[in-house]
């Protein structure tokens, strides 16, 4: 157990660094566009190419995590991070103006390539990694607290690096992309072979994600678009807070860092206590994430009630703890319900669909805004409530997992793994 534990902290230091690598970028992006003499689209474009191309490779990544097995495709991943970040600091050194950008536009084109092969991956390898299911919930919690704990120190080490030089946040990327490399490397060990994934033929492999989405894909979606949707409330509410800050508070850099942090450090607690508290029990993972996404509505709908700032940031804060208490039960309950073999690049479309929420998040809520208060509040409660019905009526977890080896609608049948581990 002991070594499981340095292969979780090792495998949870991925997501830290990925979600540091692109959310530190944020409160500096004026300084960027001020730097560059670019316009506020272009800088824009330095988040938005990372996203993007990360939620085309997810899944080509989740397939080959499948087929060759998680720790071949982790590594060589945060390579090409940290080779996609050390070109934006050569951009930023070396050259500057429109030409620096293209630049740097293009290292973190190869940056979002090398995310898409790193943070999405560990969430079924944690699933590989435990084979107790009370074992896996508390991974997956520990998981998505490093995720949401990156989060929440973007902001103010983003602002701080700012002052020191303006491309510094660009320079740490390399570097915690080594640290990650070299704790996986030393920590994470190789499957032993009865536990390594089954390698099939790319023809049987997609005819079997086929038959899975056919038969669960009801709550199996269900799952994919509340994933989207917490992101999606997520990141559009920070970037609606950080501009009302700095523009009706005038609060910038640090200060404005520890303020977004709040609402942040409060989801990463809830993530922890989820994952703590779901262990194995599906039932309980379907109610505290219906229960998580009513508590997000009811904060969007009470916020748009009111504009003070500190009435503000106190239930925006609610909305991160619904999100933090539903976000662990969905990755517990994808993980756990899909077989070893193909758990990869199942778990990949989720990670897909909450990129999209990342993506999508703040051009809406930048739309909203122009529309009032209440319409903004009143569509991301509306959002939130579409994710409290799909958990309610879609998410049935007794139409999850399956134990024992059952036919597919094909013909074929698919196996438990640890059954056909006891047959040889």
């Amino acid at each position: 157990m002991k070594g499981k534990k340095g292969a979780l902290a090792a495998l949870a230091s991925i997501p830290l660094i990925m979600t540091l690598g692109n959310s530190m970028l944020l409160p500096i992006l004026p300084q960027i566009s001020s730097e560059l003499g670019i316009s506020a689209f272009q800088v824009s474009m330095i988040i938005t190419v990372y996203g993007l191309i990360a939620i085309l490779m997810i899944p080509i990544a989740g397939y080959l995590s499948d087929r060759f097995g998680r720790k071949k495709v982790i590594l060589p991943s945060l390579i090409i991070a940290a080779l996609g970040g050390a070109g934006c600091v050569a951009a930023a050194w070396f050259m500057n103006g429109v030409s620096a950008y293209w630049v740097i536009l293009a290292g973190r084109f190869i940056q979002g390539i090398g995310a898409a092969g790193a943070f999405p991956i560990v969430i079924p390898f944690i699933g590989d990694l435990f084979k107790d299911e009370k074992e896996v919930s508390k991974g997956l919690g520990v998981v998505e607290t490093s995720n949401t704990f990156g989060k929440v120190l973007s902001p103010i080490l983003g602002a701080y690096l700012g002052t020191v030089v303006w491309y510094a946040p660009f320079m740490a990327i390399p570097i915690l992309c080594l640290i990650s490399f070299g704790l996986v490397v030393f920590l994470v060990k190789k499957p032993e072979a009865g536990e390594q994934p089954e390698k099939k033929a790319l023809r049987r492999f997609l005819g079997e994600i086929k038959d899975i989405l056919h038969e669960r894909g009801r709550w199996l979606y269900a799952i994919f678009a509340i994933g989207g949707i917490c992101m999606f409330v997520t990141f559009g509410v920070l970037f609606y807070l950080s501009e009302t800050l700095e523009a009706k508070y005038n609060l910038h850099g640090s200060s404005k860092g520890f303020v977004l942090a709040v609402p942040l450090a409060l989801l990463c607690l809830a993530s922890y206590g989820s994952g703590k508290i779901i262990g194995q029990n599906k039932a309980l993972m379907k109610w505290l994430g219906f229960g998580g996404m009513v508590l997000l509505t009811a904060a969007m709908i009470i916020t748009g009630l009111n504009k003070n700032i500190y009435f503000m940031v106190g239930f925006l804060s609610l909305s991160g703890i619904g999100i933090g208490v539903a976000l662990p039960c969905m990755d517990a309950l994808i993980t756990e319900s899909i077989e070893k073999e193909n758990r990869g690049t199942i778990t990949s479309l989720y990670s897909s669909m909450r990129f999209i929420g990342v993506a999508l998040g703040p051009p809406v809520v930048s739309l909203l805004m122009t529309r009032g208060h209440w319409v903004l509040f009143g569509t991301m409660a509306a959002t939130g409530a579409v994710g409290g019905l799909l958990t309610l009526f879609a998410v049935k977890p007794s139409e999850g997992g399956n134990k024992e080896d059952k036919p597919l609608k094909s013909g074929r049948v698919r196996s438990n793994p640890l059954l056909r581990q006891r047959a040889r």
